[in-house]
């Protein structure tokens, strides 16, 4: 069992930054695939971004690519969101989610068994 902690997000301006954190537990935290994905009122769930278990490498939606990074520290199991230049489309509440190391369809929601409890960002125009 994973349990995922989230911080972060909020509101902020058009054009504004703001940093994701989820701090996860599980022993072999280093080896989790760790993904983003987002859910705007009246949408489906919607891939952000994700960060390989094995190798790290990343992976952003072209809705996010250029102004969304993901990047992790295994040292303090967390993986984080930085999201610069936001626009008001990006408003939606946002989640982590983990899995066990799969190497592929990272976009795939469910495919990720565990999620943290989601908060709300919110930019506004």
């Amino acid at each position: 069992q994973v349990q995922l902690v989230e911080s972060g997000g909020g509101l902020v301006q058009a054009g504004g930054a703001l940093r994701r954190s989820c701090a996860a537990s599980g022993r072999t935290f280093s080896s989790y695939d760790m993904g983003w994905f987002r859910q705007a009122p009246g949408k489906e769930r919607e891939f952000v971004a994700a960060i390989g278990g094995i190798g790290g490498s990343t992976y952003v939606a072209a809705s996010v690519k250029g102004r969304f990074t993901i990047f992790r520290d295994n040292a303090k199991k967390a993986v984080y969101l930085q999201m610069n230049s936001l626009k008001p489309a990006d408003t939606a509440v946002y989640y982590c989610a983990v899995r066990a190391y799969y190497g592929s369809h990272y976009e795939l929601h469910y495919t990720y068994p565990y999620w943290g409890q989601g908060t709300q960002v919110t930019v506004s125009s």
